[in-house]
């Protein structure tokens, strides 16, 4: 039983809406890197039961990997409240993802709004 969820134009507002807490791994399967994450991907979504984590197939869904402008896979993102917390390309090694994903639990998601909310104020006074 995979505790991923496979992420597709379908499903994927819904989950990210749903969850306040989405792990997403952007893949291909011809890419060697993204099969060596698989696994520490796997293990992590097993050790973190409380949280969903999803896998997007970019040779699938090329529509959100574009959306996202992946560039380069594998590319972890966490999602929290709907707030792209974290991007990242590249396999990581457990450790390291055990640690962001610590991380991004322990992030107050008010301050965090409170600071887009800011440079999204400072982005508009530079456009007039």
């Amino acid at each position: 039983m995979s505790s991923t969820v496979e992420l597709t134009k379908e499903n994927f507002d819904q989950t990210v809406t749903d969850n306040d807490f989405v792990l997403i791994d952007f893949w291909a399967s011809w890419c060697g890197p993204c099969r060596q994450f698989a696994p520490v991907y796997e293990r992590a979504a097993q050790e973190n039961p409380d949280l969903v984590f999803g896998k997007v197939d970019t040779e699938a869904q090329p529509e959100l990997a574009a959306a996202f402008q992946i560039q380069s896979i594998p590319t972890l993102m966490i999602v929290r409240d709907q707030v792209a917390i974290f991007a990242q390309p590249g396999a990581l090694p457990e450790a390291a993802l055990a640690d962001v994903i610590g991380q991004a639990r322990k992030l107050d998601m008010d301050e965090v709004r409170k600071s887009i909310a800011s440079q999204q104020g400072q982005g508009e006074a530079q456009g007039q």
